[in-house]
């Protein structure tokens, strides 16, 4: 069994997720094949600015790093779509890939549908109904509800009327029964539902010409983990399980061949033996970069090999409010927030040790990006305590 450090893991992923800005089409980052989660204002444009290479002509007078990417815009006739899929969170995706992706998504087993739904085996029982045949109900009343644009509110009401009980859930804020949040997320891409651009809440449109599967396509699962296992690799089955929000017995039935095992500074975990150069070879670069709180590099469910401190872990990852990373050289050097106040946004950097002056510059450079990433021009940086 071949042994790497920890190092190269990490050298490997910053490689394999094109952090060296060398790309200049989004539709080209391979980050977009797992899709870049979309949960914080301006997330993913973020993610696509930490990586793609500057447009010619943009950012004059600045570090290179904070030179402006081309923005991926999304909605109906654009290359790229904002829609509800994995782990039923908001995600940004190439238009072209939404329907396999709704494939790979399909849960594998009744067991595994019933526990995305988040429904028990009782209630499932009592409903008389598979929880497969449940979700195929949710995607067809997700369908009929949106027509057109339709806002999240409106969509909600339409679908409960048309479920059965089950699949809804008493809701203290509406003082009302709804249909239940996992049911409308698992069901949205799978019903060919997008988001409409700058909602919020969100405003579901139909997804011209979307295919709904009947079926989980396995051929497009198993890319989908090789997909996770080339850019967040090395990884284990469980890993992948819990990144998909799958079960780990059903992803093990269609984990895919020709990986190799390696042992990863005492952790054994695979990988696509076609990545075995670049990780054995692979060589820390030097960066500095302002991650979103859910950017792709973040998502590994191996979280000690990013950050190999607990206590960093607690503060990194808490249950809510998780806060922007700043990554040098491939480790995690401190935390950001922003706080908008009219039209500044004040980005608050928070360093978890002494930074050189450089890059400090350089950080400042990337304070624009996440301004740019969310729409506001003028963008100032404070040094936290």
């Amino acid at each position: 069994m071949i042994r790497v450090s920890r190092e190269q893991v990490i050298s490997y992923r910053l490689a394999a997720q094109q952090f060296g800005r060398q790309v200049r089409s989004a539709s080209e980052l391979a980050v977009l094949d797992i899709g870049l989660q979309d949960s914080v204002p301006g997330g993913a444009q973020l993610a696509l600015a930490a990586r793609l290479a500057p447009q010619p002509g943009a950012g004059a007078g600045l570090e290179p790093g904070a030179a402006r990417a081309e923005p991926a815009r999304t909605g109906p006739g654009e290359r790229f779509a904002l829609c509800w899929t994995l782990r039923g969170a908001p995600h940004l995706h190439r238009r072209d890939d939404l329907d396999r992706l709704g494939g790979a998504l399909w849960p594998l087993s009744d067991a595994d549908a019933a526990v995305r739904l988040g429904v028990t085996g009782r209630a499932i029982a009592r409903a008389g109904q598979s929880a497969l045949e449940l979700l195929a109900l949710a995607v067809e009343a997700m369908h009929v509800a949106v027509p057109g644009p339709t806002g999240k509110g409106e969509v909600s009401a339409a679908m409960t009327r048309q479920l059965p009980a089950v699949l809804t859930k008493d809701c203290r804020a509406c003082r009302t029964r709804h249909v239940s949040d996992p049911t409308m997320r698992l069901a949205a891409l799978a019903a060919g539902t997008e988001f409409e651009p700058l909602t919020a809440p969100p405003v579901l449109v139909p997804r011209a010409g979307a295919v709904t599967p009947a079926h989980t396509d396995r051929a497009a699962l198993r890319e989908l983990i090789c997909d996770y296992l080339r850019l967040l690799g090395p990884a284990t089955v469980t890993e992948v399980a819990g990144y998909l929000d799958a079960r780990r017995a059903d992803i093990e039935e269609v984990w895919s061949t020709g990986l190799v095992e390696v042992d990863a500074d005492g952790r054994r975990a695979q990988l696509a033996a076609g990545c075995l150069d670049s990780l054995t070879s692979a060589r820390r670069p030097e960066l500095v970069r302002l991650l979103s709180p859910f950017d792709p590099y973040l998502q590994a469910r191996d979280r000690e090999v990013i950050v190999p401190d607990a206590g960093i872990r607690k503060v990194l990852w808490p249950v809510l409010g998780r806060p922007g990373v700043v990554l040098v050289d491939g480790e995690v050097a401190g935390i950001w927030r922003p706080r908008a106040s009219g039209k500044r946004l004040t980005v608050t950097v928070d360093a978890f040790t002494s930074l050189a002056p450089t890059a400090w510059r350089t950080i400042t450079d990337e304070a624009q990006l996440v301004g740019a990433a969310r729409g506001v021009a003028d963008v100032q940086l404070v040094r936290g305590s």
